[in-house]
C-alpha cells in the first residue's frame, strides 16, 4: 500500500514541475503586462463578486439579515459593472475597488456594533471593517499606486506559487 502511494506520488510529481513552470512564467508575465492583468482581474473579480453576492443574498433569507442582503446586492451590482465594462473597469479598478472596500467596511463596522449589543464576538468584524475603510482611503489617495500594488502582489504570488510547485517536484521525484 505504501509503495503504491509512493509510486503514485512520483508519477504525479511531474505535474508539480509543469504547473510550477507555467505559474512562474505567468507571474513574470503579470508583472510586465499590468494592463492585460487588470482586464483579466476585472473579469475574474466580476464573476467572483456575482457568485459571492448570490451567496450572501441567499443566506440573508435563512439568516434573517438585511445587512447580508445589502452586501449581496452590492456584490452582485459591482460584479455586473465589472463584467459589462471591462476596459473602463480595468482603468478605474483601484477606485471601484476602494469604493467597494469602503462600503463593505462601513457595513462591517455597523454589524460589529450589532454583534456587540447582541452579546456576540464582534472584535474581528470591527477590525476587518476599520481595515477596509483605511485601505479604501489609501487607494483613493493613490489610485496609480493601487494599480501597481495590485499587479505586483498578484505577480509575486503567482511566481511564488510556481516556485513552490517546482520545489515540490524536486522533493517528490524519484532518486537517480
Amino acid at each position: 500500500m505504501v509503495e503504491t502511494q509512493i509510486m503514485t506520488t512520483r508519477r504525479n510529481s511531474v505535474w508539480h514541475l509543469v504547473a510550477g513552470i507555467i505559474m512562474a512564467v505567468m507571474g513574470v508575465y503579470v508583472w510586465f503586462n499590468p494592463a492585460v492583468t487588470m482586464v483579466a482581474l476585472a473579469m475574474y473579480l466580476g464573476v467572483l463578486f456575482i457568485v459571492v453576492g448570490a451567496g450572501y443574498f441567499a443566506f440573508s433569507f435563512s439568516g434573517d439579515s438585511g445587512w447580508y442582503m445589502l452586501v449581496g446586492l452590492l456584490d452582485i451590482f459591482v460584479g455586473v459593472i465589472f463584467l459589462t465594462n471591462l476596459g473602463v473597469t480595468a482603468a478605474s479598478m483601484p477606485v471601484i475597488f476602494a469604493l467597494w472596500c469602503l462600503a463593505v467596511g462601513v457595513i462591517q463596522v455597523v454589524t460589529a456594533f450589532r454583534f456587540k449589543s447582541a452579546g456576540f464576538a464582534w472584535g474581528w468584524t470591527m477590525t476587518a471593517g476599520i481595515l477596509g475603510i483605511v485601505f479604501a482611503f489609501l487607494i483613493l489617495a493613490y489610485p496609480a499606486l493601487g494599480t501597481i500594488t495590485l499587479t505586483a502582489l498578484m505577480g509575486a504570488y503567482i511566481l511564488l506559487y510556481g516556485v513552490v510547485e517546482i520545489a515540490e517536484y524536486g522533493m517528490t521525484r524519484p532518486a537517480a
